[in-house]
């Protein structure tokens, strides 16, 4: 499982500089956890262009997710790797999304295909370099980008889901067929 951060684990175009500024949107981090329990592996892949700016370093972006892990560690989850692209947009990098680099960093790091793996995320970003990969996108509304930029044939094939929990129960309920009562 691949998701994007912002936008499917806390809210799209609120830039926390700090710990303290982050914070999970509501059920994000529960539905993280349920998909663990469920046994899938769960990875972040996420464009921080403010690190090729001044004012925001490696420290602060590991600080942020520190504190992801430890909030989401109380719901009883984890996430296996952090993957993030560190340029910003004018250094027309491979790993910068819509790109599908960090999706294939992911598949040489895990030794694992994404090929048909769900790419969670709220932007057209995501389901471009999802569909570059090889992925299966998966579109959330309440990200907080309100589908700026997108349009029904953007979204031809993806599964849309409202959220991350709502994403989280179609896919356990998918994976865990109820047994036939005999």
């Amino acid at each position: 499982m691949i998701l994007g951060r912002d936008g499917v684990i806390s809210r799209r175009g609120i830039r926390p500089r700090t710990p303290e500024q982050w914070e999970a949107l509501p059920g994000a981090l529960e539905a993280i956890a349920r998909m663990n329990h469920a046994g899938f592996r769960v990875v972040v892949a996420t464009n921080q262009p403010r690190l090729a700016r001044p004012g925001f370093n490696i420290e602060d972006l590991n600080g942020i997710h520190a504190k992801l892990h430890r909030q989401l560690a109380e719901k009883g989850g984890h996430i296996d790797a952090f993957f993030f692209c560190p340029h910003d947009e004018k250094a027309r990098c491979d790993c910068r999304k819509p790109r599908p680099g960090l999706l294939h960093e992911i598949s040489e790091r895990l030794r694992m295909s994404v090929e048909g793996v769900p790419m969670v995320g709220s932007y057209l970003g995501d389901i471009q370099a999802a569909r570059a990969a090889g992925a299966k996108p998966v579109y959330l509304r309440a990200g907080g980008s309100s589908g700026r930029g997108l349009s029904a044939e953007h979204l031809q094939g993806v599964a849309v889901f409202d959220d991350l929990p709502g994403f989280a129960s179609a896919l356990i309920a998918e994976s865990d067929p109820v047994e036939e009562a005999v």
